[in-house]
Order: structure tokens, then C-alpha cells, then sequence
């Protein structure tokens, strides 16, 4: 039987870890306490700490630390190797913690695989969850009052949470047999159109999973790509360079695509939505771009359109990474447009600044075959028609 965990630090939450532990026996699962702490545990744990500890790379001597940074970072780590280890065994797990709780819990929990139940029961869960959630599928449930000993209310969200993992794991999806290949693909919602239509173009022959070009969304497929769970990637959506070259919210890593030169995976790409940097509302556009273009996409998300310097800037980090990739790539560049917003008459429609970034890439491309010029916006039916068919070239030749 495979395992449903209780993770935290028993040295100062074992009252709520014994709690959630007999909550889930009483729903009928063996459920474990995993001792996540860096002192004596208040309580007995199934896998105790210095069983977790040993799994650091440099052996558990971090548990004698006196600095409470240093222990918990390097919990953290033997925790998310000890996941990796057992990954295989783990049903579904369930935390509670603090900020070092959390920390400690969610390293582990991001080794898991997608699709397994993982709850994170947390003091900061409703702040900004990123650092702690990452790309992977931890669900993050407020604890409301901290984890300091039960009370009327802890009780009652432990309980949900609780009762929530449960659910998960008693009735998980049903596995659909599907043995078509699995392809990533990337879109931002001004890419919508052209990204919808090669999917529906190529579903027949593939499972088509679409990220949100969000940073964690372009992380995401390029794990999925690196685990060899997806067999291509069409990267029609590649703005999360923008950003991370020009410093948006949504950015790439510095390794964005090269996940596609370490694997020689089939890549098809665009510049899609290049033209812009994601900021949140417009008091937190940095104040060197004030005087800048901008579009308001809602109250909370502010899009600023790049310039000819910034588009030829991005043209040659593009090429560097795709000339670094040995697998079969391309790259298709629309003539007319590469976004919703940069189409004639529209507000982010610069001519001039496109031609920035056509010309860097036509200039650095080392091979001219890998680039395939169409004489269409990013988002006319053409240009998905001819994305989708090369696609098809590369992996079925």
C-alpha cells in the first residue's frame, strides 16, 4: 500500500500533526507523521527526523546547528531528497507549519510528481506562495491563526484540510488510456488564437498540453520536456524573455531553452508577445520606464511595449540559445505582427521595432534553414497552419 503522509516540525507542531494524522486513520488511511524538525520531537514520529537528515547530501550534522536559518535551509534539502527517494511510495502527503515549517516541507513536496496529492497547511499561504509552491501542484490552505497549539478554529481547518486529502486520494481522476505522444505548447492570452489552432490542428495525433506563458508556466513544460514526458514543444509564446531580460513579473530562468539543446528534443518557436513586460498595477512599473508606451490589460497588470534596443537585445539571446541546440529547431517569425495588441491600428502596432527583432535573429541564426519568415500576423490562420505543419515535418519526417 502506498504511503499518505503527515510532514511538519514534531518538535513544535506535533499536537496538530497527531491531530491530522488521526483524522486521516479515521477516514480509513495508515497515515505516518514524517518528523521535518530540528530539535527533540514533542511527539513520536513514524520517520524521524535524523531518518530525513541523513538524506543531505553532507550527512545530518546540520541538525546540531545553533543557527536556525542554517537547520531549517538544510532540512530542507534532505527533506526534498528523502521525497525523491520514496517518491514512488507516497500517496498523498498533508504539512502544517510556520515560515520554517513551510520552507522545510513545501522542498520536499515540489519533488514530487504532478498529480500527487500534496496540501500545504500554512501561516503564509495567503501572501505571495510562489517561493514555496514554485511549478509545482502543492495546494496552499491558510491556517488562519497560527500553529500554536489547537483552538476551536485550527481544529476546524485542519479538519478541511484533512477531509480534503482524503478526497484526493480516495477518488483520484481515472486514468484515461491515451497513447498518443504528449506536446507542450505556450500561450498568452494575446497568442490565444494562433496557439488554440494548431492544437486543435494536431490533436488527433497528440495530447496537446498548453502553458500559460506566465515564467512558471514556460518552467513547467521545460520540466515535463527534461523528464521526456512530452516528445516536442511548440514555444509559439516565448514572452517570459521579455521579462526576464527586462525585468517584468513574469520572467523566464537565465536556462530558458536550454532544455532543448541538453535533450535534441523537435522545437518549433515564435516570438510571440515579445512586444511587451508584464508589470503588476502601474505604481509598480519601475521609474525608468515611466515615460514608456503602455497598455493597461487590467487594474492589476500593466503591459509595456518594448523598443527597437530591447527587441534586438532579445533577438540575439534567442538566437544564441537555439544556435546551441543540436536537435531539429525553427524558428517562425510573422511579418505582420506578434501579438493581438501589435496589429495595424492596434496599440502596441511598431513596425519599426519588430524589424529590430527580425533582423537579430535573421543576423544570428547560424542556420538560415532554422528560419522561416510568413508574411501573416502571429495570429492569423495561416501562421498556425504552417506552425502546425512544421511541426509534423520535424517529428514525422
Amino acid at each position: 500500500m502506498r504511503r499518505i503522509l503527515v510532514a511538519g516540525t514534531a518538535d513544535t507542531k506535533g499536537e496538530e500533526l497527531a491531530w491530522l494524522r488521526d483524522l486521516l486513520r479515521a477516514g480509513g488511511f495508515a497515515a505516518e507523521i514524517v518528523d521535518l524538525g530540528t530539535r527533540a520531537p514533542g511527539i513520536h514520529p513514524d520517520v524521524a527526523a535524523t531518518e530525513v537528515a541523513a538524506c543531505h547530501p553532507e550527512g545530518a550534522g546540520f541538525l546540531r546547528s545553533e543557527d536556525r536559518g542554517i537547520a531549517v535551509a538544510a532540512m530542507g534539502a534532505a527533506f526534498a531528497n528523502w521525497c525523491r527517494q520514496h517518491a514512488t511510495e507516497i500517496a498523498g502527503v498533508i504539512a502544517a507549519g510556520g515560515g520554517g515549517g513551510t520552507s522545510i516541507a513545501c522542498a520536499g513536496l515540489r519533488e514530487l510528481p504532478y498529480g500527487v496529492p500534496k496540501l500545504m497547511v500554512s501561516t503564509l499561504a495567503s501572501g505571495d506562495t510562489a517561493p514555496y509552491v514554485g511549478i509545482s501542484d502543492i495546494v496552499m490552505m491558510p491556517a488562519v491563526t497560527d500553529i500554536a497549539g489547537l483552538n476551536r478554529l485550527s481544529r476546524v481547518i485542519l479538519s478541511n484540510a484533512a477531509h480534503a486529502l482524503i478526497g484526493m486520494v480516495r477518488a483520484p481522476e481515472p486514468a484515461v488510456s491515451d497513447d498518443k505522444p504528449a506536446i507542450g505548447l505556450t500561450m498568452f492570452g494575446v497568442t490565444t488564437p494562433c496557439v488554440t489552432a494548431i492544437a486543435e490542428t494536431l490533436r488527433s495525433r497528440y495530447d496537446c498540453l498548453v502553458f500559460h506563458a506566465t515564467g512558471t508556466g514556460g518552467r513547467a513544460m521545460e520540466r515535463l520536456l527534461d523528464q521526456r514526458l512530452l516528445s516536442g514543444l511548440i514555444d509559439i509564446t516565448t514572452t517570459e524573455i521579455a521579462d526576464l531580460l527586462f525585468g517584468g513579473v513574469l520572467p523566464a530562468l537565465p536556462d530558458r531553452l536550454d532544455v532543448v539543446a541538453r535533450t535534441g528534443a523537435p522545437w518549433v518557436g515564435s516570438v510571440g508577445a515579445l512586444d511587451m513586460v508584464n508589470f503588476w498595477a502601474p505604481a509598480t512599473v519601475p521609474a525608468r520606464y515611466r515615460d514608456r508606451l503602455f497598455h493597461h490589460h487590467n487594474p492589476n497588470v500593466t503591459l509595456m511595449r518594448t523598443n527597437p534596443e530591447e527587441n534586438a537585445a532579445m533577438g540575439h539571446w534567442i538566437a544564441d540559445k537555439l544556435n546551441a541546440c543540436p536537435g531539429p529547431v525553427r524558428l517562425l517569425i510573422p511579418e505582420l505582427g506578434i501579438s493581438a495588441l501589435d496589429a495595424e491600428g492596434g496599440a502596441f502596432w511598431w513596425p519599426e521595432a519588430d524589424a529590430a527583432l527580425f533582423a537579430a535573429l535573421r543576423n544570428h541564426i547560424a542556420d538560415p534553414a532554422r528560419l522561416i519568415t510568413l508574411p501573416c500576423h502571429i495570429n492569423d490562420p495561416a501562421f498556425a497552419a504552417a506552425a502546425a505543419t512544421t511541426f509534423l515535418d520535424l517529428m514525422e519526417p
